[in-house]
């Protein structure tokens, strides 16, 4: 009998919600098969079979959150599984258990914080607060709704007989139908037993056609009462359409929300920018792309450049690629770079492990292979956790400046902005040069403002005085 437990998909995840089973009790299962799906803050992923042999029990039921390392599932190696669950019931045999500490994490070094001999400059570096809509939070979306989604619990209905949906109705959708009045009995029903969930529901708005509102009626002008008789009551006008649409967050988008705020809560968020001249590496990329791509298959882009800058960057001033744990700084031995990748409902940030240790080449295969798998949702547990720096390319969708926040446990995140052909002046000349502004959020309490000058100014520098050859 093999265990099939709830995976860490990130250091600070300590739950994930189970928002759909693959896999029925009583059916067969092959080694590394998708299993079950699960949403979390960083991720929304299919988990594969740790076994092969046929699902036994199924324990936590879709829509259930539950904490890492619980059992949810027991797949039945020899093939001596209990009998599959009627149809239309909810697939739960036994309590969840309770989750067990997370396993131990990766080398690293402590130090206690150096003893201040001197009050801090005056010229620190001010917050910013971030706008709406500008810097790619490492955090990431897609999910299910909190809540039971199709599956009976505490406070779910079964729909009354005669013309009305089959099987058990969730609050959520319940509350969906009531804020959009739909008539559930012209919903069909795709979960297991023909009962409605929420993707259903909302398949059914958006096929769903918006009813045309009656045209305002025009009231006559009031008449002039004749004499002596009582003027009429005026007549009551038809009350005013909502202006407003109601929706509840997904479980991924509320955990997001947490995630953020938690970050800006313990990290003393500051943001410096710097100015590079991308030009040599812009002319490097412009003579080399095509041959890349016929060699490779992929296109070469500018962030493997700047990532692989930011690696020699981060050997210069290893405290960038540090962590903060209470009052001591934890050492990463590693230098392991999340790159977040927009998904069409959000982002991820999956790492590249061993950046330090990778070409351009190299870095831009990761790069493309991770955010392939990220958009068909087939990354891995640990490819979303462990990293120890942070870029994001918001300049990809035209942005030039922002003012990304930090991804914790990390004390640092480079913002990349839009590489635009910029007139400057060279040499008391004007000249059109490849100009991009890079953004580097860093948390004060580890961090002062010259020491992410000089690690952003080495960045910048390596970028400037770009002579490595990528074919």
């Amino acid at each position: 009998m093999t265990d099939v437990v709830m995976p860490q998909m990130g250091e600070s995840i300590v739950e994930g919600t189970l928002t759909k089973w693959l896999k029925q009790p009583g059916q067969k299962v092959e080694r590394d098969e998708p299993l079950f799906e699960i949403s979390t803050d960083k991720v929304d992923t299919e988990i594969p079979s740790p076994a092969a042999g046929t699902l036994s029990e199924v324990l936590v039921e879709e829509g259930k959150t539950v904490g890492i390392n619980t059992v949810v599932a027991r797949i039945e190696e020899d093939g001596r599984a209990g009998a599959p669950a009627a149809a239309g019931t909810a697939p739960v045999s036994s309590p969840v258990r309770t989750p067990e500490p997370p396993g131990p994490q990766p080398a690293a070094r402590l130090e206690p914080p150096p003893q201040e001999t001197a009050a801090p400059s005056p010229a620190a570096h001010l917050v910013e607060e971030p706008r709406p809509g500008g810097g790619l939070e490492p955090a990431l979306q897609v999910g299910a709704e909190e809540g039971l989604e199709g599956v009976p619990g505490p406070g779910a209905e079964r729909a009354p007989a005669g013309g009305a949906p089959s099987g058990p109705l969730s609050p959520l959708v319940r509350r969906m139908a009531r804020e959009h009045g739909i008539d559930l009995s012209r919903v069909k029903g795709k979960g297991a037993g023909g009962r409605i969930t929420r993707q259903d529901v909302e398949a059914h708005i958006a096929q769903a056609a918006p009813e045309p509102r009656p045209a305002p009626v025009q009231a006559p002008p009031p008449q002039p009462a004749a004499p002596g008789m009582p003027a009429p009551p005026p007549r009551p006008t038809a009350p005013a359409q909502p202006a407003t649409r109601i929706e509840a967050m997904s479980t991924m988008r509320a955990k997001i929300a947490e995630h953020m705020v938690l970050s800006r809560n313990t990290s003393v968020h500051v943001t410096t920018v710097h100015k590079v001249d991308m030009t040599r590496v812009a002319r490097l990329r412009e003579r080399q792309k095509a041959d890349f791509q016929a060699r490779y298959g992929i296109s070469l882009t500018y962030l493997p450049f700047v990532a692989r800058a930011a690696v020699e960057a981060l050997r210069a001033y290893p405290l960038l690629n540090a962590s903060a744990d209470g009052a001591n700084i934890v050492y990463h031995n590693e230098i392991n770079i999340g790159i977040a990748v927009a998904l069409d409902n959000g982002l991820i940030v999956p790492v590249i492990r061993g950046a330090d240790e990778k070409n351009v080449l190299g870095l831009q295969r990761a790069i493309v292979d991770l955010a392939a798998r990220a958009r068909s949702r087939q990354l891995k547990p640990e490819e979303v956790h462990g990293g120890t720096f942070s870029i994001t390319n918001f300049g990809s969708f035209g942005s030039i400046i922002a003012t990304p926040i930090i991804n914790q446990p990390q004390v640092a995140i480079l913002g990349v902005g839009a590489v635009e052909k910029t007139p400057v002046i060279v040499d008391d000349a004007i000249a059109i040069r490849s100009i991009c502004y890079l953004s580097l959020s860093f948390d004060h309490r580890l961090v002062d403002g010259a020491l992410a000058d000089q690690f952003t100014a080495k960045v910048k520098s390596a970028l400037e005085s770009w002579s490595e050859e990528v074919l």
